[in-house]
C-alpha cells in the first residue's frame, strides 16, 4: 500500500494532543514523549517504540509555539520520554515504507524546520533546551536530542544513542543528524564513521568521550542531574521571570476548493495554470506601538497575526497542493502601516512578546526560501511591498514591478525599511539583500540610502531590487509568458536550480543540513537499494534479506 497525498491540518491545541504531554513548572517546561501507537496521522502503521510521524511533529511544533508565547516565564525546556526504557526510536519506518515520495519529503522538511526552530529560539530568544535521554535513542530521536543545547543520557548499561539509518535502512541520518554530529558536536570524523555505520549505538562514558552526549547519570540520580543542568542553562536567559502569556487563539481560516482565506492572508489557486497567488494584507487599523497596547492586542497584533496566517498557508500549500508549482506573491494595503508595524516590533525588542514575534517572522519567511516552489513577486497598483513585506519580493526567484508612465499616481511602490537589513535573515544568516548583492558594498550602500523612499519601478530596477519593470503595455504579456514558460519546465530541475541559486554564496550548518536532506531524499531515498522491492527500507521488519546493487555510483 502506498499512501496518497492527504489533506493535512497543521493547526492543533494541547487539548487535542495524542502524543506529547506539555507541562510547566516555574521556569521549566517539560515535553513528555508518549506517542500513541494507534494515533498515526494516516492508516497503515503503528507508532511503536515511540516512533513518530508527521502528526507527532505537528504537535511538537505547536507545543514549542505554546511555550514561546503562552509561557514566557519558561527559560528551559526538558525533552524526555514517558515510556519505559525508550526515549524515541525515530521516524516510523513502516510509515516511510508505505508513503509516497512527496509525503516523505514534506514530512522530513517540516521535521527539520521544527528542530531548526529549537536552535533558533535558543540562539535568539533565550529559550534553552535539554534532552533527558532516559532510554534507547535512535535515528530521528537522536536528531531531536541533537537539536537541544545539552544531552544527558541515563547510564543504565542499556540506553544508548545511535544513528542506524545506513546499516538498517540503506539511507542517511539526513534530517540533520549527520550534520549536527560533525558541525555542532564536533565528533571526530572517524568516530562519526563508526557511529553512523553501527546498529547498536554508543552508551555510557564512551558516549561522553566521543562528544555524542554532554553527560551521563545513573538512574537513581538522573532526574536530579537533569534538573541541575536545566537550572544552570536558565541562568543567563533573557526570558522574563514573570509575565502574562499571550494565548494563541485559533486562526480565522476558511478552506474552499480553490481558495484558502484568513484575516490578512489569502491564497487563490489556478489549477489550469498551476499557480497559487498569495496575497498578504497590511494592517487595516493602527498597530499598537507601546508595551501596554501590544500586550492588549495579543494574538491579534498584526505582526503576529499576519505571520501565523502566512506560516499556516505556506505549510498547507506545500503539503496539500503539490501540482501548483509556481507561487505568486502579492501584497495589498498601506505601506506606511506596514512600516509602522515593523517599527513597533523593532522598537520593543527588549520586551519578550515583540522579540518572540520577530522570531516567528524570521522563521516563517525562511520557510519560503526552502520551499520547493517557484516564487514570483508581482508589484502592482495597491501593493505594499514595504519593510517586512518587501522580503516577499526579495525571497522571490523573480520580482516584476509594473510601471505606469501615464498614471504616476497609481504606480506601485517598493519601500525599504530597517527590517530588510538583517532582522529577517535566511537560514544561512544572510539578509536577502546581502544574498541579492553578494554583500558588495556599493549596491548595499545604495539600498541603505533609499530606506524610507517610495521607489517606483524605474527607481527600484535601477537599484537592482526587482528583476524587470514592464510598463502597462507589456505587463500582461510578459507575466503570462514567464508563467507559461515556468509551467512547461521540469519541476525536479527547477527545484534543484532554485535551491542552488537561493543559497549561492554563504554556507553554514543549516544550509548543509538542507543540502544533505535534499541529496538523501532525491537520490538515495529513490534508489532501489533503499526503496526497491528488496531494498532495505522495504524489507525492514519482515525477516527478509536485503539485496543491494553493489555498483558504487
Amino acid at each position: 500500500m502506498t499512501l496518497s497525498n492527504p489533506q493535512v491540518n497543521y493547526q492543533t491545541t494541547p487539548a487535542q494532543y495524542k502524543h506529547i504531554q506539555l507541562s510547566v513548572e516555574g521556569d521549566t517546561a517539560t515535553l513528555g514523549l508518549n506517542f500513541d501507537e494507534d494515533g498515526g496521522i494516516r492508516p497503515g502503521y503503528k507508532l511503536k517504540l515511540n516512533s513518530y510521524d508527521l502528526g507527532v511533529d505537528i504537535e511538537l511544533h505547536d507545543a514549542l509555539q505554546r511555550i514561546r508565547f503562552e509561557h514566557p516565564q519558561v527559560r528551559t525546556v526538558v525533552v524526555t520520554s514517558l515510556r519505559d526504557r525508550v526515549f524515541c526510536s525515530g521516524a516510523n519506518i513502516f510509515m516511510l515504507g508505505v508513503s509516497s515520495h512527496a509525503w516523505k519529503v514534506n514530512f522530513c522538511k517540516f521535521t527539520n524546520e521544527t528542530r531548526n526552530g529549537i536552535e533558533d529560539s535558543s540562539r535568539h530568544n533565550g529559550l534553552k533546551f535539554i534532552a533527558a535521554v532516559n532510554g534507547a535513542c535512535a535515528g530521528g530521536g537522536y536528531e531531536l536530542a541533537l537539536a537541544c543545547d545539552e544531552i544527558v543520557l541515563v547510564d543504565d548499561r542499556s540506553s544508548s544513542v545511535s544513528l542506524p539509518e545506513v546499516p538498517l535502512l540503506g539511507v542517511l541520518p539526513g534530517t540533520g543528524g549527520l550534520t549536527r554530529v560533525t558541525d555542532k558536536r564536533h565528533v571526530r570524523h572517524d568516530l562519526a564513521d563508526i557511529f553512523c555505520t553501527s546498529v547498536e549505538g554508543v552508551r555510557g562514558q564512551k558516549a561522553v568521550d566521543w562528544r555524542l552526549v554532554d553527560a551521563i547519570a545513573k538512574p537513581a540520580v538522573f532526574q536530579q542531574a537533569v534538573k541541575e543542568r536545566a537550572q544552570k542553562l536558565s541562568v543567563n536567559s533573557t526570558r522574563p521571570a514573570s509575565a502574562q502569556g499571550v494565548a494563541l487563539t485559533p486562526l480565522n481560516r476558511t478552506i474552499e476548493a480553490d481558495r484558502v482565506s484568513y484575516t490578512y492572508v489569502t491564497v487563490e489557486m489556478d489549477r489550469v495554470k498551476r499557480t497559487a497567488t498569495f496575497t498578504v494584507k497590511a494592517p487595516s487599523a493602527a498597530v499598537a506601538a507601546d508595551v501596554v497596547g501590544i500586550e492588549a492586542a495579543g494574538a491579534n497584533w498584526w505582526p503576529l497575526a499576519m505571520t501565523r496566517e502566512l506560516d499556516d498557508a505556506i505549510l498547507h500549500m506545500r503539503t496539500n497542493e503539490l501540482e501548483l508549482g509556481t507561487w505568486l506573491l502579492k501584497t495589498q494595503g498601506d505601506a506606511a502601516a506596514v512600516l509602522a508595524a515593523d517599527a513597533a516590533v523593532l522598537n520593543n525588542q527588549d520586551h519578550w512578546f515583540a522579540r518572540e514575534t520577530l522570531g516567528m517572522m524570521r522563521r516563517t519567511f525562511a520557510r519560503l526560501d526552502v520551499s520547493s516552489r517557484s516564487l514570483f513577486a508581482l508589484l502592482e497598483p495597491g501593493s505594499c511591498f514595504a519593510g517586512s513585506l518587501a522580503e516577499l519580493a526579495f525571497c522571490a526567484d523573480r520580482a516584476y514591478m509594473l510601471v505606469l508612465p501615464d498614471e504616476p499616481e497609481k504606480q506601485p511602490a517598493l519601500t525599504l525599511g530597517e527590517m530588510n537589513f538583517g532582522y529577517l535573515p535566511m537560514v544561512n544568516d544572510q539578509s536577502r539583500l546581502q544574498r541579492r548583492f553578494y554583500e558588495e558594498a556599493a549596491p548595499m550602500e545604495a539600498a541603505r540610502a533609499a530606506v524610507g523612499q517610495a521607489l517606483d519601478g524605474d527607481a527600484a530596477y535601477k537599484l537592482g531590487l526587482v528583476t524587470a519593470a514592464p510598463d502597462d503595455i507589456d505587463w500582461d504579456d510578459e507575466i503570462r509568458l514567464a508563467l507559461e514558460e515556468r509551467a512547461a519546465m521540469s519541476p525536479d530541475a527547477l527545484t534543484g536550480l532554485e535551491a542552488n541559486l537561493r543559497f549561492a554564496q554563504k554556507e553554514n550548518m543549516l544550509t548543509r543540513i538542507f543540502g544533505r536532506l535534499t541529496a538523501w531524499q532525491n537520490w538515495i531515498f529513490q534508489r532501489p537499494n533503499a526503496v526497491g522491492e528488496k531494498g532495505a527500507l522495504k524489507v525492514y521488519g519482515k525477516g527478509e534479506k536485503v539485496q543491494f546493487d553493489l555498483n558504487r555510483v
